[in-house]
């Protein structure tokens, strides 16, 4: 169970510091549960210096596919790796909705960080109109199978996966357990369909709408729902920490 904190656009280098200390602090150690931030661009070299020595991860928030290049304002897969980080937040819907990042974009990216050893966190999801016509899990399935197609799982740790119901990010609202757990089950299907049933059943799947120390027990405790992509919640130590401490009961 993977609980990993978005920070977003949000923190500048003190406060970023600040927050990754009274992450550490409020977390602890953790018992079978793995926990990650994502912080700023800015703030990777300044986070990782607080988080090294700990069992905190660091994950970054973007990345552009290939390794160098005239590419001005973007970083690379092993440029984040070099500095520090574990995972990358790939697909993200706000990536999709005001930066045009198609499902193939999405893709590259995706074999761009597994080629680099960095462990995508691969998010999906539908918005209202969409869930409201019935569509939610033909628009999910397209999503992911584009984004994983002709990527080379050989492990569950390789990747993660992150529903996020577009309506329920920032909005407070937040999909039921039970919504949860079906967008969760169609996903753990398609993963077993394409890594096979010893890897795609250990895959964690992430819920990412909303999820907050209120509801977090009740999510965590469906069956496919391997952990949470937490977005205004990680940025309050003492929240996250008890979305983590949730994950621990559910474990």
């Amino acid at each position: 169970m993977l609980i990993a904190g978005n920070w977003k656009m949000n923190t500048d280098l003190p406060t970023a510091r600040q927050l990754a200390r009274a992450v550490i602090s409020s977390v602890g150690k953790t018992r079978n549960v793995l926990v990650a931030v994502c912080p700023p661009l800015t703030n990777i070299d300044a986070v990782f210096s607080e988080l090294h020595g700990s069992s905190v991860q660091l994950g970054a928030q973007n990345m552009l596919a290939g390794e160098f290049g005239a590419y001005t304002g973007e970083v690379s897969a092993p440029m984040l790796r070099a500095a520090g980080c574990r995972y990358v937040i790939l697909g993200h819907s706000e990536r999709r909705q005001y930066f045009h990042e198609t499902n193939q974009i999405v893709n590259q990216k995706i074999q761009s960080a597994v080629a680099s050893k960095l462990i995508p966190i691969v998010c999906v999801g539908e918005s209202l109109e969409v869930r409201e016509a019935g569509k939610a899990q033909d628009l999910v399935t397209e999503q992911l199978r584009t984004a994983l197609d002709d990527v080379p799982i050989h492990s569950d740790v390789e990747l993660v996966i992150a529903y996020e119901p577009v309506w329920a990010i920032g909005t407070g609202r937040t999909a039921t357990p039970d919504q949860a757990q079906e967008m969760h089950a169609a996903i753990r299907a398609i993963l077993v369909d394409l890594y096979g049933s010893e890897t795609g059943r250990k895959v964690d799947i992430l819920y990412g709408g909303s999820m907050n120390p209120g509801n977090a027990a009740e999510l965590l405790s469906r069956e496919d729902v391997g952990g949470g992509l937490i977005g205004g919640a990680s940025l309050k130590a003492e929240e996250f920490a008890a979305i983590v401490h949730a994950a621990e009961n559910a474990v």
